[in-house]
């Protein structure tokens, strides 16, 4: 399956850009076993992605520099999607994979939660993500939700406000956000933002709207570029592409690409008022990685709520687009159907 293909071809660039660190520290049996300090002990949620595995490798090994604060994954509980075959079939490997690396699996959700201290919750399945989300906010501990934070903007705002109700931090993001380049730029280095164009991998997955899937990876970097503030959204769909046009404020133009066939990247143009700038540098997950921890450390949270917020509306918005023959659908309007 293509969407297979893509995230396969995700992982090899991952691992390429130093995504695992050195083996001697990752099977080291040792450092997997030692006791943590209070804390420090990580618990995911759902071993039906890469990502898990890979956060493990990285968090496990070790960490000479002490860039991960000592941070080490403990437990797991394996349950991710419920019917996604791609996703369940990937489960007994990845048991095994992080069962090497020290990791203990538990057969609840409860049961991890009395073993961990923070959770990053990794179910490939958005659908999911509120149920498993709610007992770990009300047990109070700090969670990283891997994309998409749902599969739904009602899910995401509920998600958001049970953070609020027990007051417990969360975040989430797609791991290129932090791309080479990609902060410094929305920081101003090229001059304000005038507009921008990303395009990464867009598979299909028929229990999510389109581009909460795969997609969300081009649509994150382009709110992460562009900011808060889009009005409108408009969609060119085919079998082989989708074209997705956001008008933001100051009549800024965004434009994400999914792509389906030929060559599958990831990348963006940044339109600066001082330089146009091309940014394609992926460096794999180690520098969202570097963000969680910190986020786990100090509650603070790296990406803002309302941004986050505002991509699943984007998201929703392409779809009524695709519905609709490409017609403009005002975000508002779909912020307004969740009220």
């Amino acid at each position: 399956m293509k969407h297979q293909y893509n995230r396969r071809k995700f992982i090899e660039m991952a691992a390429v850009a130093g995504t695992s660190i050195g083996l001697s520290g990752i099977l080291n049996p040792v450092m997997a076993k030692a006791p943590l300090q209070k804390g420090k002990r990580v618990g995911i949620i759902g071993l039906d992605t890469s990502h898990a595995v890979a956060f493990t490798k990285t968090l496990n090994a070790a960490d000479t520099a002490g860039v991960y604060l000592g941070y080490k994954v403990v437990a797991a509980y394996p349950q991710g999607s419920l019917d996604i075959r791609s996703s369940i079939e990937r489960v007994p490997g990845y048991i095994e994979d992080v069962k090497k690396l020290g990791v203990e699996i538990v057969s609840s959700i409860d049961e991890l939660l009395k073993k961990v201290d923070v959770v990053l919750l990794e179910t490939n399945d958005g659908r999911r993500h509120l149920e498993q989300a709610l007992p770990v906010l009300k047990a109070g501990k700090h969670m990283f939700i891997d994309k998409p934070i749902a599969a739904s903007l009602a899910d995401a705002t509920a998600i958001f406000k049970a953070s609020e109700k027990y007051k417990t931090p969360i975040f989430s993001s797609s791991s290129l956000r932090y791309m080479e380049g990609l902060e410094e730029a929305r920081n101003g280095k090229f001059g304000k933002v005038l507009g921008a164009q990303t395009y990464s991998p867009s598979p299909l997955e028929p229990t999510h709207p389109d581009f909460f899937w795969y997609g969300i990876h081009g649509v994150e970097m382009l709110f992460t570029i562009m900011g808060t503030g889009c009005k409108s959204v408009s969609r060119v769909h085919t079998a082989d592409t989708d074209l997705v046009v956001g008008l933001w404020e100051g009549n800024r133009i965004g434009t994400f690409r999914g792509l389906r066939s030929g060559k599958r990247d990831y990348g963006i143009t940044v339109f600066g008022e001082n330089d146009i700038v091309e940014l394609n540098n992926f460096k794999g997950y180690n520098p969202l990685l570097q963000k969680i921890v910190r986020f786990f450390e100090t509650g603070e949270a790296p990406v803002n709520p309302k941004e986050t917020l505002e991509i699943c509306a984007f998201i929703e918005a392409a779809d009524e687009s695709k519905k609709n023959n490409g017609a403009s659908v005002n975000i508002e309007a779909v912020f307004n159907k969740v009220k």
